[in-house]
């Protein structure tokens, strides 16, 4: 496993995008890359891709948002329709960094925006990279226990640290001692800001349009899937414990232009635990090299 790496030192703004504030990362010149995190508490952009930033900067334009509910974003997401609330904002963004295209890059939640935004506005995707998305075959088996785990943390009793400690080192990674205690720290500090508290990003879909919310969830049963143009390479780790490696099999099947890696001995958190893998793999795909 890679050793852990601090991200250079980033451009860091806070742009407004349709009256909500997007914070936004970025380094490296070349093609433009987002890259968008997961929904775990206390999730943050260059947290989540402390390890890849570094290495695909050599390369590429890297911009790594907070995504909308996250980190320095504003906080509050439509729980109506997440997946897409996530697009409009990461569109928004792209139009206000004059991008009429890039390469998505999203892992989990990151992922379901990532595939979301293509769906609905294929022309600004150049190519896809997704790591274990969220949303893939999601309303045809009961909730794993990660993600049951995930969407419990702020009930209850609220969150703590040892309910993220549980969450990190029982379903996000592969090998739980691997895991610094650093990495559970500054995640549940983030976990507990009171704007969070109050308007958590990732819950469970209730009330009476539940079920309608659920299915919008679930791009599988999307018919437009099936004709995506976009080139994607789905990673999925073979031992993921919140989004089931089967999913990866269901996009491929699915998907017209779509190349599918299982990683062995690997939970749901592929570029942090498989970093050199994920970085020359991404580098190289993005590229058209393989």
């Amino acid at each position: 496993m890679t050793t852990h790496t601090e991200p250079p030192s980033m451009r860091e703004r806070l742009l407004d995008i349709a009256g909500k504030e997007i914070f936004v990362a970025e380094t490296g010149d070349g093609p433009p890359v987002l890259l968008l995190h997961g929904g775990g508490p206390g999730a943050s952009g260059v947290s989540n891709y402390a390890r890849n930033i570094g290495e695909l900067a050599k390369e590429y334009r890297v911009i790594v948002p907070d995504l909308p509910g996250y980190g320095r974003s504003t906080k509050g997401v439509d729980g109506t329709d997440p997946f897409g609330y996530l697009a409009d904002g990461i569109r928004g963004l792209m139009d206000r960094l004059d991008l009429d295209k890039a390469h998505l890059v999203g892992n989990s939640y990151g992922g379901a925006c990532a595939l979301r935004l293509a769906l609905d506005t294929p022309d600004r995707a150049d190519r896809m990279v997704l790591m274990g998305p969220g949303g893939i075959g999601t309303t045809r088996a009961l909730p794993t226990p990660g993600l049951t785990s995930l969407l419990n943390y702020y009930g209850g009793d609220g969150p703590s640290r040892l309910k993220l400690e549980k969450f990190i080192r029982n379903h996000l990674v592969f090998n739980a001692a691997e895991v610094p205690d650093s990495v559970i720290d500054a995640r549940y500090e983030a976990s507990i800001d009171p704007e969070v508290v109050a308007a958590p990003p990732l819950r469970r879909p209730s009330g009476p349009n539940a079920l309608r919310t659920l299915w919008k969830m679930d791009f599988t049963r999307d018919k437009r899937l099936s004709r995506l143009p976009v080139p994607t390479l789905v990673l999925w780790g073979a031992a993921d414990r919140v989004n089931r490696p089967s999913g990866g099999r269901m996009l491929a099947e699915r998907m017209p232009n779509c190349d599918l890696y299982e990683v062995a001995n690997t939970g749901h958190w592929v570029q942090w635990e498989r970093a050199e893998l994920f970085n020359s793999l991404c580098a190289d795909f993005l590229a058209g090299r393989r």
